[in-house]
């Protein structure tokens, strides 16, 4: 069975399964791990627009993930991460 393709518009439930694919290890399923560093996404002040830009551009030891996922996948996963309250 395929997994499904990649699609043009941004989800919530497509970030999840990214947030979970690459985010979980330092973040943790409730975005408050901290591994390495991370900050606990639950009291980010960070706008959508800002966490897009950590994604793709990263941030001390966040990978950049720029070149590993699409714009819509680093945009789902910013959606994503907003519902971690």
């Amino acid at each position: 069975e395929k997994a499904p393709a990649a699609s043009d518009t941004p989800s919530v439930a497509e970030g999840e399964q990214i947030y979970k694919r690459y985010c979980i290890l330092c973040h943790g399923s409730d975005g408050k791990l901290g591994v390495n560093g991370a900050k606990d996404i639950t009291v980010s002040k960070l706008t959508l627009e800002e966490r897009e830009m950590q994604i793709k551009k990263g941030k001390n030891a966040m990978t950049p993930f720029e070149g590993i996922l699409s714009e819509t996948q680093m945009k789902s996963a910013a959606m994503y991460s907003m519902t971690l309250k």
